[in-house]
């Protein structure tokens, strides 16, 4: 009988920046990190690139439109908590549209922080992930 392969998940996390900020947003009744900072982000659906997941999100999640010109990869993060996750962080300075919450049943706050001044309350592998794009990290294994 043939095995079954491993497989784990694939997330997208985007950095977006504007005037030396970044946005976060507090989960909020999601099951997970609920009360705890994090970036726009989301997992692959399936028959779609990462950087097609990433534009998805933005939208969903944000309101705002980028596209496959306007983020750049930023890094790349096996995690393991849980279960083992395989995270790209992208980085965008430039979108269309304002950013809003599109979803308030998952996120009560979205605001800008100073990248230097982040909440204490973050998820710490996002923290990870910000660091490592400020200091020119482009992977890391966290977690194990």
């Amino acid at each position: 009988m043939k095995k079954k392969r491993f497989e784990m998940p694939v997330a997208v996390h985007l950095l977006l920046i504007k005037d030396s900020k970044i946005l976060l947003l507090r989960r909020f009744n999601t099951g997970y990190e609920d009360g705890n900072y994090s970036v726009v982000a989301g997992h692959t659906d399936g028959d779609e690139d990462v950087t097609a997941a990433m534009i998805r999100e933005a939208k969903e999640e944000a309101g705002i439109e980028i596209t496959s010109k306007n983020i750049n990869f930023a890094s790349v993060m096996h995690r393991k908590s849980d279960d083992e996750r395989i995270d790209f962080f992208f980085v965008a300075d430039e979108w269309k549209g304002e950013v809003i919450n599109m979803e308030p049943q998952k996120c009560d706050d979205l605001s800008w922080f100073e990248m230097d001044n982040l909440p204490s309350n973050i998820i710490p592998y996002i923290k990870r992930g910000i660091e490592n794009y400020t200091s020119g990290v482009h992977f890391d294994v966290y977690g194990w």
